[in-house]
């Protein structure tokens, strides 16, 4: 196993504001990298923002800005946003930052050297919001498929990548490594463009200064600059150090890219095709999910169904959210938000189950211990039955994870909690305190429990970490995350240990209402 990880959200285009769609990408990023950091690899995390072309420009005259005063405001709001819902990326890049800049002017010299950029004039129906031209199978009744928007047609001399003559290569790989992009219905996806053309050609990466100032300059060039999907995503590399840092290749060998299924094309074909060109490996994997709706509707700045992060931390508190987006959707399909079924969650989840878990265990560790981990009693099958379920959602998480299947890795960690809740149950210790010949019982039953709550939240570390740390430091055992190795710590079941102190706390999750 690689004791290296590396994980990558797309840059998020700073023409709106972080929203569900982003949030949900940038937590499961962070989810794997908590994990990846927990199991002991060596860990890298790069997110950022995408800021050039056509449309921001654009955006940044209506705000009667100039393009860098309008993309430092909405770029600052997102990293604003993920340092508040504390989100533990090690880069934040933005491709307006200098190293950046080099790494695409280094990459485009490189691959214009060998031969594979040409210069052309080129006709065609040019789309502002796709900032590329348009084929026929772009456009429903005249308008741009994506945009609704007529496209503008153009005749321009442009620089093109000659992407093509890398399609036979690309469709060969992804057959011989299956996995390349997953879930497998999205690198069918890919294999399917490249067998059907869906207006694959060559790809035009540059745009004239006589339209467009707000991008990097070609290097060859002068009097043209990158077309913004070949400048970004080359953010990937210089997030990571290229050309020259020392770390870059140890990093770019275990990069895991995570992007949402609209932007399948650039990244399935066009970075690949690029790397190759440029004599660079690929990715580990491109992993792709699908859309959230909000109400059945898909996204819409114009319908104002939005989600914002932050309204989201301050109505229900982070976690909470944080749990219901890994949860409920599982990984490469759409999922549908609703307020309800978002409380219907916490209740169930984190109120009814894992809180009233942690509540009456502390509860009666208070009462019938002095709030002290008692000595057990002996263990019988019972115990034995609750430490194998901990051993089993150890590894059922650890599988989980590697196979990016947060949900179920979650739905794991909560069998783990409902295999406990049935042993307090079972073994009712409320009644067996009324018999003093029975309090070896007591003892016993709340020393597992404790244990296994440690292990519940050795395990929820990675996806709801306040809360874990929260069910630590009441088990007395603040800081045990830090030194934790998962799964393996979390699968020991020895810990904390007879006479350590426990706080009981408030509710961990209080019930709320359906608004």
């Amino acid at each position: 196993m690689s004791r290296h990880y590396a994980i990558t959200t797309p840059i998020y285009y700073v023409n709106a504001e972080p929203h569900i769609g982003h949030t949900y990408t940038t937590v499961v990023a962070d989810t794997l990298a908590r994990y990846h950091r927990l199991a002991g690899e060596e860990t890298f995390f790069l997110t950022g923002t995408d800021e050039h072309g056509d449309k921001i420009a654009e955006a940044a005259a209506r705000d009667g800005l100039e393009p860098k005063a309008f993309t430092d405001r909405i770029s600052g709001i997102f990293r604003d946003t993920w340092d508040e819902i504390g989100i533990s990326y090690d880069r934040f890049i933005r491709t307006t930052d200098a190293d950046h800049i080099r790494a695409v002017q280094t990459l485009l010299t490189r691959v214009h050297d060998q031969g594979d950029i040409d210069f052309r004039e080129y006709e065609g129906l040019y789309c502002v919001g796709c900032e590329r031209f348009l084929t026929d199978r772009d456009m429903v009744d005249g308008l741009c498929r994506d945009h609704e928007r007529a496209p503008e047609r153009r005749k321009e001399s442009n620089y093109f990548f000659k992407m093509t003559r890398y399609f036979d290569w690309l469709g060969e790989t992804l057959e011989a490594q299956p996995d390349l992009i997953r879930p497998e219905r999205y690198r069918n996806e890919v294999l399917a463009m490249l067998r059907e053309g869906s207006g694959l050609d060559d790809l035009c990466i540059s745009r004239p200064k006589s339209r467009l100032t707000w991008g990097i300059e070609l290097p060859f060039d002068a009097d043209y600059v990158c077309y913004v999907w070949f400048d970004a995503l080359i953010n990937y590399l210089a997030g990571m150090g290229y050309p020259d840092d020392p770390a870059f290749e140890v990093r770019w060998a275990a990069a895991e890219h995570l992007v949402a299924k609209d932007i399948l094309k650039p990244h399935g074909v066009f970075w690949p095709t690029m790397l190759r060109a440029a004599g660079l490996p690929l990715y580990q994997h491109l992993n792709v999910h699908g859309y959230w709706n909000v109400d059945d509707r898909k996204i819409s700045k114009s319908l104002g169904n939005m989600i914002s992060p932050l309204a989201m931390r301050e109505q229900y508190g982070f976690d909470a959210f944080r749990y219901f987006l890994l949860r409920d959707m599982s990984f490469g399909l759409d999922a549908s938000f609703t307020e309800e079924a978002l409380v219907t969650r916490i209740n169930a989840d984190l109120a009814n189950n894992l809180g009233n878990l942690v509540s009456r265990t502390l509860n009666m560790t208070a009462r019938y211990c002095d709030g002290q981990v008692p000595e057990p009693d002996g263990a019988g099958a019972e115990e034995e039955h609750v430490r194998d379920a901990s051993v089993e959602a150890a590894r059922a998480v650890d599988e989980h994870m590697r196979r990016l299947e947060p949900n179920r890795a979650l739905a794991a960690i909560f069998a783990l909690v409902d295999a406990t809740n049935r042993y307090v149950d079972a073994r009712a210790p409320w009644k067996a305190a009324k018999d003093e010949a029975r309090m070896g019982e007591v003892r016993t039953t709340l020393h597992t429990c404790c244990q296994a709550l440690h292990s519940i939240a050795l395990l929820l570390g990675p996806f709801v970490p306040d809360t874990a740390e929260e069910i630590l430091a009441r088990l007395g055992c603040s800081g045990a995350l830090a030194s934790a190795r998962l799964p393996d710590t979390a699968a020991a079941f020895d810990a904390p240990a007879p006479g350590t102190s426990t706080r009981k706390g408030e509710a961990l999750f209080p019930r709320v209402e359906a608004p």
